[in-house]
């Protein structure tokens, strides 16, 4: 009983706040351009900056593993230092292009349901959690073998 109320009041509190706002975000053209600018900009940061983070990762554990050689540590203790690295850089090619492919995937069903709307937003969010379930459900296929 007090789910029901709890739902219906939310309901009836949404709606009542709805009524009272006329100014719509995503209707505002200079909204949704300064939204989708910063957005961009925001994500070619973080995509510049990721690529360059890897890089030089990639980089110093090539320096360590070789300076290991040259102290003439053991074979085994360089062969474990090499296992994690290797796997955890598989993973991670393939989480991003699942990922990648939820995000096409969700850009394609917004341009084929045009108007664009809050329910772009819906198809978005859908598309990467979509994602990253089927990210979740390889790695937990790929520990069982």
């Amino acid at each position: 009983m007090r789910k029901i109320i709890a739902i219906i009041s939310l309901v009836l509190i949404s709606v009542f706040v709805n009524a009272q706002s006329t100014y719509d975000p995503f209707r505002d053209s200079s909204f949704m351009h300064d939204f989708i600018q910063i957005s961009g900009t925001l994500l070619a940061v973080f995509l510049v900056s990721s690529f360059f983070l890897s890089i030089i990762k990639m980089f110093l554990d090539h320096r360590i593993k070789n300076r290991m050689i040259d102290k003439g540590v053991g074979e085994n203790v360089v062969s474990q230092f090499l296992q994690p690295g290797k796997k955890e850089t598989t993973n991670t090619a393939i989480k991003w292009f699942i990922i990648f492919a939820g995000i096409g995937l969700g850009l394609t069903l917004i341009d084929l349901f045009q108007p664009f709307g809050i329910h772009s937003l819906a198809i978005m969010s859908f598309s990467i959690a979509a994602g990253f379930l089927g990210y979740y459900y390889f790695t937990r296929k790929s520990e069982k073998q």
